[in-house]
């Protein structure tokens, strides 16, 4: 990722909150989009890499995964309560996601939980490919 180029953007809708994530690949706007929805939730940052998880998914489209990944890693917070920081994509088709994530059990102590994100949703969704890479907007239930 160029140092100019920024990882995401919170956007502002009328009930709801959404993302805008950015990334040279696909693999690296999906990626980003989980770090900008865990930013929604907690200050990302604070979030160390002491538990590894290997999560896929499936799709019928590469929009559609990138709801469903989105919410695989959502699941994983509302049961384990788990919070990451790191994407590591290893495997990223039309259908299929196969990653490696790193983070840690939310610590309110540390972790300034903000907003309960509920789902990632359909509306206002986008993945489009641009003239300087790959761009997401995904619009979250909070």
């Amino acid at each position: 990722m160029h140092a100019t180029m920024q990882r995401f953007e919170i956007l502002d809708h009328t009930a709801d909150t959404g993302i805008i994530a950015y990334g040279e690949s696909l693999e690296e706007v999906f990626a980003n989009a989980a770090y900008g929805m865990i930013s929604i939730i907690a200050d990302a940052e604070t979030v160390n890499e002491v538990v590894e998880r290997e999560i896929s998914a499936e799709a019928f489209d590469q929009t559609e995964l990138l709801v469903t990944w989105l919410n695989e890693l959502l699941y994983l917070f509302d049961a384990e309560f788990l919070l990451f920081s790191r994407f590591d994509i290893q495997g990223l088709t039309e259908e299929r996601i196969r990653a490696t994530t790193y983070g840690e059990k939310a610590d309110s102590s540390r972790h300034n939980l903000k907003t309960h994100v509920k789902a990632a949703t359909y509306h206002s969704l986008k993945l489009e490919e641009k003239e300087e890479g790959f761009r997401a907007q995904v619009i979250f239930d909070v």
